[in-house]
Order: C-alpha cells, then structure tokens, then sequence
C-alpha cells in the first residue's frame, strides 16, 4: 500500500521538474515558447504584407500602363511606349487614373505577399531540412536550386490563393471613362463575373500563371538569397559592414533579382492578361478598340492564345509593356526585400519568459 501512495506524488514531482525544466530552456533560446511561435509566424506575415503594399503602391502607374499595354487593341493603338503611356493616362483621366485598380491592386498583394514571403521561409526550413537528412551533412546551406524550389512553392501557394482577386484587378485596371460598363470595385466585379461567366471565369489564365511564377518568383528568391551571401562571404569592393549588408546593397540585390525573374517569366504574364480578358462582354474600350476592330479575345486555352498572338500581332507581342514592366519591376522588387526585412527587424524585438 505504502509503495502505490508514493507513486502518485513521485509523478507530481516528475511533471513539476519537467516544466521547469522546459521554462528554463525556453528562456535560454534551447526553444521557443507556444507564444513565440506565433509570434514569428504573425511578425513574418505582417512584413510580407507590408512590403508588397509599400512597392506596388509606389510603381502603380507603370503597373497600369503595363496592363493596358499587354491587352490594347492592335489596330487601335492609344499607348505607344513608357511616356506617352503615362502622359496619355494623366491628359484623359488625371492623377486618379495613373492610380485605377491600385486599391484592388494592394488588396490582392497584400495577403499575397504576406503568404508568399511565411511561405518560403517555411518551404526553405523545411528543404533545408530534408537536404541536410539525405546528405548527412548538419551544417548544410541551402543551394540557389533549392532556393529556387522553395522560392516556386511559395509562388504557387500566394498566387493560388489570390488568384481571383489578380484576374479582375486586372479587368479593373484596363477600364476607361468610355468602357461600355464599369465595375465599381473588387467586390462588385468578383460578383459580376461570378454571375455573369461562372465560378470557372476567376481563373482564367492560371495555368500560365503558375507556370510563370515558377521561374519568377523562384528566380527572384534564388537570386536575391544567393547574392546577399556571395557578397557576405567575399566582401567585395567594402559592401559588407560587420556581417551585415547596407540597405543600398540590399536594394541591389533585389534590383537585379527582379530583372532575372521578369525578363524569363514576361511571355507568360502577357498571355495571362489576355486570357482573364476572354469572354468579357462589357470589354473595355482598351481592348475592344472602341468597336473599330475587335481583337481575337477568345483563346481555348495557353496555347492557343500563344498562337492567336504570334499569328496576329508577331513574336513582339510577347513582350508587349517590358519596358514599364523593367522599370516598375527593380525598384519594386527592391523595396519589397528590403521593406520586408527591415519590418521584421523592427517586430524583431526579442520577447523572453520572465523568471
């Protein structure tokens, strides 16, 4: 009898022991508290958030005329390059015009970055993870392939998720003041194709989409990550202060990650745009060219809009708008990487059990 009372109290002490023990190593870094987990997850989020509403706010005119550029009619032409694009934009419809679909723009982005950026710092632990098990090696870094593989899971999942809020940004983006119909906003647009072209019409042009953010998005982490750390490592020409790149370097680095990324994926952006614009009844007068000339916006598929495109308007079309795109896509990839890292520094204030 005596021997079955002491066992109840000898598990008391043992849990105690334990949680203290737990407490301890928490406090210590050994790891991280519930709390603290969370706390990452929420600091990574909302700077993922931040920073793609701060870049894409900041080259929104570009990303417009990049949009009506990749859509016009060909045989009604009112945008003929970065210039006359905008001071075309500002004479026919002011300031706010330079600014149309910003606001469904930043909506998508938003939650798209925030999920973009959480999850490729997930996708890279948990590659890391696995190349470390398969080669032996704890110390393992990660690759630039690997970044690329975690920088395209994290593509896939952001543009997957928000998908349907890209393809009537974009229908919202191409209207005019002489647009035959306007969509009010986001919310009324969605409906409006949700009523008028089925659930299915939201995602039109996903397929080039996911195979386009493959090597965007997975270029972009892969050559960001692999620069900071080549120029970490080799200290050149005195870029690197105690371990640490300056915020001028950092924006380098993400200029030329976004240059990388755009010029291979802009094929595909193209063909995404005309494809969301298929089956529009109430096309914009950008793309239906004022009735003068309809363009072919019909495509039964990638393919086939590859084709109509290169037949109808020449392998050029492809790269309809790159110029405002390479414009608008240095200093908004560079301010993205940079604002996001320099959010997460100021969330990063470290948070400890108190004794």
């Amino acid at each position: 009898m005596a021997s079955e009372d002491v066992k109840p109290s000898e598990s008391a002490v043992s849990t105690i022991v334990n949680l203290a023990e737990e407490a301890k190593m928490a406090r210590e870094g050994v790891v991280k508290a519930p709390n603290l987990a969370l706390l990452s997850v929420c600091k990574s989020l909302v700077a993922g958030g931040v920073a793609g509403g701060v870049s894409r706010t900041a080259v929104a005119p570009l990303e417009r005329l990049k949009i009506l550029l990749q859509v016009q009619n060909p045989h009604n032409i009112k945008y003929n390059g970065t210039i006359q694009g905008l001071k075309y934009i500002w004479r026919s419809e002011g300031f706010r015009g330079l600014f149309k679909g910003n606001g469904t723009n930043c909506a998508r982005i938003v939650p798209n970055s925030a999920v973009k950026f959480f999850s490729y710092e997930q996708a890279s632990k948990g590659i890391l993870w696995l190349y470390r098990d398969q080669t032996g090696n704890e110390d393992a870094q990660l690759t630039p392939i690997l970044r690329l593989g975690a920088g395209a899971c994290a593509g896939i999942i952001a543009m997957s998720a928000t998908y349907p809020m890209d393809m009537v940004r974009g229908r919202i983006t191409v209207q005019t003041e002489n647009s035959p119909f306007q969509y009010r906003g986001m919310f009324h647009a969605l409906s409006t194709v949700l009523r008028e072209e089925g659930p299915r019409a939201l995602y039109k042009g996903w397929l080039p989409s996911v195979i386009g953010v493959v090597p965007y998005v997975g270029l972009n982490f892969a050559v960001y990550e692999s620069l900071k750390d080549w120029l970490i490592k080799s200290r050149p020409f005195g870029l690197v202060q105690d371990t640490d790149l300056s915020v001028t370097t950092r924006l380098a680095c993400g200029a030329a990650a976004g240059t990388v990324g755009q010029t291979v994926a802009y094929p595909l952006d193209v063909i995404r745009r005309r494809m969301q614009m298929g089956g529009w009844s109430h096309a914009a007068s950008v793309v239906s060219g004022d009735g003068i000339s309809k363009a072919p916006l019909e495509y039964t598929g990638m393919i086939d809009a590859f084709r109509k495109t290169v037949r109808h308007e020449g392998f050029g079309a492809l790269y309809k708008g790159l110029v405002p795109n390479s414009v608008k896509v240095v200093p908004s990839i560079a301010l993205a990487f940079v604002t996001y890292e320099m959010v997460k520094d100021v969330l990063g204030v470290e948070i400890r059990i108190s004794d």
